[in-house]
């Protein structure tokens, strides 16, 4: 499956039909929620019998596609299985929560009530809207989720298409840290960003500037939404930037060796501030490395990350290297090397310890420099 976000440019009776259907999708919700908390006994089929008698007691959902108020329950039952997990896996968890107005931001549209021809998306009780399909849509639609931004719509378009990347030949260990983000065993380096404290300053003032405004005012709300578009804007270029970086090692590697880190534990260490810990996003990185990899054959690799900054990449012994040492310089044998590079090494030379069905050493090439960004340049160093 390939999701695909498309900018919607509504009139502003479409935007009030927009409106209108999420404020009915999270009525529908908080009322089928409402039903299961009286249940003794859960009965799906009894609360989804429901939509047709609230269509005949409440006119106002009949002005709303069958189909996406069906949804909410299944979105209902989805959020009830998520907090049986996290209870299972003794998590300390609540109740569903009824969602106030506002609340809801996307609706959906499962396999039928629409259509895209020209530019054009039709949605049924909704109309046909203008949307700019800036890449080509491919394959089967299966789902369409209309999502509200800040001061925009998008039709998010779910295909059957898979898209196809193609790994490349290399093996190499790559090491993540907080001043340069990424370092390989060949050296190269990518620097971190660091997206949110160049906007922190910025941060601050809109912060600042909205809890001058009195509640309930126009100016009030003007300025809880710059403060939103700043904040979105932040998301977007670190996620562009980690798009951009995973996508370029699996198109360059076949086999990556990174450390098993507990990110949650190393986010309570002293050093790993909340600004820092955002900044990094290495679970989201994680996350997107994987997936793309698994998409395009490569193989990830997770070793121990014990020692891998002590050792000594040229002979082996270990030391100890605080943190504010940058550099690793060996007591035993003098080899001098930059602490990541160093760790990127020993991550590699873990490998050895591990079976690999297909993988064999072969010589790497320097990852080439990725095309920069238009907010923050990302660089790569040959070391």
């Amino acid at each position: 499956m390939l999701a695909t976000k498309y900018r919607m440019y509504p009139n502003k009776e479409q935007t009030k039909k927009l409106e209108f259907a999420l404020d009915t999708c999270r009525q529908a919700y908080n009322m089928m929620l409402g039903e299961l908390n009286n249940q003794i006994i859960i009965d799906r089929n009894m609360i989804q019998a429901m939509l047709p008698d609230l269509k005949i007691c409440e006119p106002r959902f009949r002005e709303v596609y069958s189909k996406t108020l069906q949804y909410e329950c299944y979105k209902l039952f989805s959020n009830l299985s998520a907090l049986k997990v996290l209870k299972g896996n003794h998590k300390k968890v609540g109740r569903l929560r009824f969602k106030g107005k506002g609340w809801f931001k996307t609706i959906n549209y499962n396999q039928s009530g629409f259509s895209l021809e020209n530019n054009k998306l039709h949605l049924s009780k909704i109309g046909n809207i203008k949307i700019k399909v800036h890449r080509d849509v491919n394959g089967n639609i299966k789902q369409i989720q209309i999502k509200k931004g800040i001061d925009r719509w998008y039709a998010i378009i779910i295909t059957d298409e898979k898209k196809q990347i193609f790994c490349g030949n290399r093996i190499i260990g790559i090491d993540l840290g907080i001043n340069n983000y990424l370092v390989d065993s060949k050296g190269n380096k990518t620097e971190n960003p660091k997206i949110l404290e160049q906007n922190l300053s910025k941060l601050k003032h809109l912060n600042k500037e909205l809890s001058r405004k009195k509640k309930g005012s126009n100016n009030r709300k003007k300025a809880r939404k710059r403060l939103s578009k700043l904040h979105l804007k932040i998301t977007n270029q670190r996620t562009d930037f980690l798009h951009k970086i995973t996508t370029n090692l699996v198109k360059e590697c076949k086999t990556i060796v990174m450390e098993d880190l507990n990110i949650k534990q190393m986010s309570q260490q002293k050093y790993f501030n909340a600004k820092n810990r955002v900044d990094a996003s290495w679970g989201k990185f994680t996350q997107l490395l994987n997936f793309k990899a698994e998409s395009a054959g490569c193989q990830i690799v997770k070793v121990n990350p014990r020692n891998t900054s002590k050792t000594c990449s040229q002979c082996g012994r270990i030391q100890d290297m605080p943190l504010y040492k940058r550099t690793y310089e060996c007591a035993e044998c003098g080899f001098v090397i930059d602490r990541d590079y160093n760790s990127a090494i020993n991550i590699l030379n873990k490998l050895a310890g591990q079976e690999l069905s297909g993988v064999e050493k072969s010589t790497s090439v320097p990852l080439e420099q990725v095309g920069s960004m238009k907010q923050e340049a990302l660089s790569l160093e040959v070391g």
